[in-house]
């Protein structure tokens, strides 16, 4: 097996950062699990549409060309709360969506930067349908490094491109976290303060241009008719390493019957989009919680004792499982602890079999990215920035 991370992208707009793709074993809580229904839409953590996924959870999504039938359901798209929008592989979309075009008339092209990748694409316009709930004339990035000429601009950090199904290892993401637009009120100036997200593309090459919120890449679950505040993302416990595991992706906040917050404690995140995690005494103040990372990412092996992996590079590798405590606190003061537990994720690997586990984590130096073991056991609940729900509106997480 190939485990699988893409990590880390930092957004300058709405004032927020947030990540996507790299959680351990955290104590889990009983759970209840949804059934399919109007708001609801089955997810899996299994092998993913490459067969190597470690800790992935997929769902489907339908695309339509924009008031037509012509639709096409395109599985193996990966569950991501730590960002927004969604992003497909050209080569595993069939139906011609329209290009977006800027007011010179020139198409669209986005590069959407990552640590340790980056997407390039052109921005298209679908029709969504996932479960009974659907967005119209959504901005979407389609992934395609031959569409258009990447800029200098966008290669320029020195890593790779995710866009086709080796590197990215699924056939899209969905972006369903705590924001809107995938970049905000940065990315509509034309000056120096855009970061360069969004590119116009003539003939004669691709420059930076400002785009506006609406034609943003955008959450596809903002622009619901209805369950449009959130979603909760419900996965059951896993013990050790299991081959798959089955849950639901919830849309809506107190909307419906089925996603009432109940007596969920809610963390807001403060200007930047961050958690405060507090472990052995010390304050880690950009800290998340994220679906699309497939560890626990948190610290270093100086500071938790826990050895680096020779060869699953970028996870730990304990020689026996270590048990951990850190303590969540969200800008509101919320605040409550975190038990969980680290394996060696070399022996976790193992078993060829086994794609879902509890004890993955790795590094992330100065903060905690909880991934997705954190959501195994518990409903994890997020709230769209500015959407009212029965608590306060937007942005949070809840569990």
């Amino acid at each position: 097996m190939t485990p699988l991370r893409i990590v880390f992208v930092l957004l300058v707009g709405s004032a927020c950062a947030f990540s996507l793709g790299c959680g351990g074993s955290s104590s889990p809580k009983i759970n209840t699990i949804a059934p399919v229904g109007q708001n609801v839409a089955p997810i899996t953590v299994n092998s993913g549409p490459t067969g190597n996924y470690a800790n992935g959870a997929f769902t489907s999504v339908t695309l339509c060309v924009p008031g037509t039938s012509t639709c096409q359901t395109i599985d193996g798209v990966l569950v991501d709360t730590g960002s927004f929008g969604l992003r497909i592989l050209s080569s595993a979309l069939t139906v011609a969506l329209p290009q977006q075009n800027a007011p010179s008339g020139n198409p669209v092209v986005e590069c959407f930067p990552f640590v340790a990748s980056y997407t390039w694409g052109p921005v298209k316009t679908a029709d969504i349908e996932i479960a009974g709930e659907k967005a119209s004339s959504l901005p979407v990035q389609v992934l395609s490094d031959t569409d258009f000429t990447v800029p200098s601009g966008c290669t320029s950090s020195g890593v790779p491109s995710a866009d086709t199904l080796q590197t990215l290892g699924a056939n899209g993401i969905l972006g369903i976290g705590l924001l809107a637009q995938d970049c905000g009120g940065a990315c509509e100036q034309t000056g120096g303060a855009n970061p360069g997200l969004y590119y116009e593309c003539p003939s004669t090459g691709c420059v930076v241009t400002g785009e506006a919120l609406a034609q943003q890449v955008t959450n596809p679950v903002a622009l619901f008719s209805t369950d449009n505040n959130g979603v909760i993302v419900e996965l059951p416990a896993v013990t050790g390493g299991e081959a798959s595991v089955s849950g639901s992706l919830v849309f809506g906040i107190g909307t419906e019957s089925n996603n009432g917050l109940g007596s969920a404690a809610v963390y807001t995140p403060d200007a930047n989009g961050f958690l405060t995690v507090t472990y052995s005494g010390t304050s880690y103040n950009q800290s998340f919680i994220d679906s699309g990372s497939n560890g626990i990412f948190f610290l270093d092996s100086a500071s938790t004792g826990l050895p680096n992996c020779t060869m699953a590079v970028g996870f730990y590798c304990p020689a026996s499982p270590k048990n951990f405590s850190a303590t969540n606190q969200g800008n509101n003061g919320t605040s409550g602890p975190v038990a969980f537990s680290v394996a060696n994720a070399e022996t976790l690997f193992a078993n060829p079999a086994d794609f879902a586990f509890a004890g993955l984590a790795g590094p992330n130096p100065n903060s905690f990215d909880w991934g997705l073991p954190f959501f195994f056991g518990r409903n994890v609940i997020v709230a769209i920035d500015g959407k009212s729900t029965p608590s306060i509106p937007g942005p949070y997480w809840a569990y």
